[in-house]
């Protein structure tokens, strides 16, 4: 066998593992709603554990992360710091969810913040800003995916291929045991991705440099640029504090808003098992360290990927790896984008279903039809999603940071929910039109830009500003509801 061949047959035993470990759960949920998509709330703290880290740590970090340390230097470091301060409210707002959705059946945020301002029509509009910013995002997981497979080949699967394939067993276990499915695969797919990546960060600075610091000595004394913060932009200019500042606080607020992140305490067992989840996740967060050394270790390597976000499995195929490493190694990548992307593709398609159809005509539907429907729009998320994959040009973490922009616009919403009685119905979805527009014209006018601010930093001000001044217009809310509300939140009634 040749190298490529014996690096897709390790890659095929991981995929069929994981197709198997997808399908085992499939019996365990009820055929409901609340089964497919929350699990029968029943997960435990090693599933939520590895079911948020490896959500968040998806194919932008096993190559966006590397991939921008070398070609931005210590911008990559964004990503570390805004993954430690955006997983902090959710100690609290965690909890507070799940007790309402033990009480109510939420199994989505939007949901939720329909009942909460008594308007189905403020679910409806955070289920399309979700399905809007979740698209991309499983975009991003899939042309990881397709990098990966085309780099370890030598192109023999091509990006499309290799993307097809990999979400096709996707598919197959989302649409077999919903997040059951989804629980059991992260933890396989957590255990496996940290372990390679430690693996290989340790020993890439080890076999090109002789260790971590004679590594960082010789880029400091080449290319001392790429060791001072906050590092590059696009153009390979300093990125100014501003927009790097922008960047870590846009995606700070908006880490726990996305849906597939948020839902997950509507699945947890108890409130203690999302708390210490909170508390172990920096412990996930040291994941990226290894990813960063590789792509530092690129900085000064003999040759390198046309794709930035290459560099790591570039580094893998030219060091002399035996092929069976190699596709170890692309396993590892690969678990890093599925883990991602099943929880995105199942909560794009339970949003679509319980928030957005759910506004005209839902409950029209059995539990079993919506189930059924949640499905369906699954492969439809799947499908425009790969569609959107194949011809981007961005980065991965260019791409995610784009995708932020969207999602962050429901953090005014869900906090105004918990800590603003006076806010209201009308308040809310004018805050999340105003805020959606004002970042679709920034990323088609980047140039209005204010002091190079992330456009979804401007359009959350704009948002948060309108949600305030149309809610003190506008009716307040009924009374008893919001404290019967804020009261099982708070665990008082």
């Amino acid at each position: 066998m040749t190298s490529w061949q014996i690096v897709v047959l390790v890659v095929a035993v991981y995929l069929v593992a994981n197709l198997v470990i997808g399908l085992l759960p499939a019996s365990r949920s009820t055929d409901t709603v609340a089964g497919y998509v929350a699990g029968d709330r029943e997960f435990g703290t090693l599933v939520m554990y590895f079911v948020t880290g490896a959500s968040v740590f998806s194919a932008f970090a096993f190559l966006g992360g590397p991939g921008w340390a070398f070609s931005r230097g210590a911008a990559a470091f964004y990503i570390l710091g805004y993954g430690v301060l955006g997983m902090a409210p959710y100690f609290a707002l965690g909890p507070w969810a799940a007790r309402l959705g033990r009480k109510h059946g939420y199994v989505t945020q939007g949901a939720m913040l329909a009942h909460r301002f008594q308007n189905r029509w403020v679910g409806f509009t955070a289920g399309i800003i979700s399905v809007i910013a979740i698209i991309p995002y499983v975009a991003l997981q899939m042309r990881g995916a397709g990098i990966v497979l085309e780099q370890v080949t030598d192109g023999h699967v091509p990006l499309p291929l290799g993307a097809a394939l990999t979400y096709g067993i996707v598919l197959i276990y989302v649409w077999r045991s919903g997040v059951m499915g989804i629980g059991w695969t992260n933890v396989f797919q957590g255990v496996l991705m940290i372990g390679i990546a430690w693996a290989f960060g340790l020993y890439i600075p080890y076999k090109l440099y002789g260790g971590i610091g004679p590594m960082f000595e010789q880029i400091a004394a080449a290319q001392p640029a790429m060791l001072t913060a906050p590092g590059l932009d696009a153009a390979g200019n300093p990125w100014t504090p501003v927009a790097y500042s922008s960047a870590v606080l846009v995606s700070s607020i908006g880490l726990m808003m996305w849906p597939h992140l948020f839902m997950k305490a509507f699945a947890a067992k108890d409130d203690a098992t999302i708390r210490r989840t909170i508390m172990l996740f920096p412990t996930f967060q040291l994941f990226l360290l290894p990813l960063f050394l590789v792509g530092f270790a690129g900085i000064l390597y003999s040759s390198s990927p046309v794709d930035p976000d290459a560099i790591m499995p570039h580094i893998m195929l030219t060091v002399g790896l035996p092929p069976i490493v190699v596709g170890i190694f692309c396993a590892g990548a690969l678990a890093a984008s599925m883990s991602t992307g099943d929880a995105l593709v199942h909560g794009a398609a339970s949003i679509a279903v319980t928030d957005v159809y759910s506004a005209t005509r839902g409950d029209a539907l059995s539990q079993h039809d919506q189930r059924r429907l949640i499905r369906w729009l699954a492969v439809a998320v799947g499908v425009v999603a790969y569609a959107l994959a194949l011809p981007s040009g961005l980065s991965l973490v260019g791409m995610l940071l784009g995708a932020y922009g969207a999602i962050v616009q429901l953090a005014p919403p869900v906090y105004a929910a918990f800590l603003w009685r006076r806010a209201t119905a009308t308040g809310v979805i004018a805050g999340l039109l105003v805020g959606i527009s004002t970042v679709g014209l920034l990323i088609l006018r980047p140039e209005w830009k204010p002091f190079g601010l992330h456009e979804g930093l401007v359009g959350l001000a704009a948002n948060i500003i309108t949600l305030a001044v149309v809610s003190m217009a506008s009716r307040p809310p009924a009374r008893d509801h919001v404290s019967d509300w804020m009261a099982t939140s708070r665990n008082e009634g």
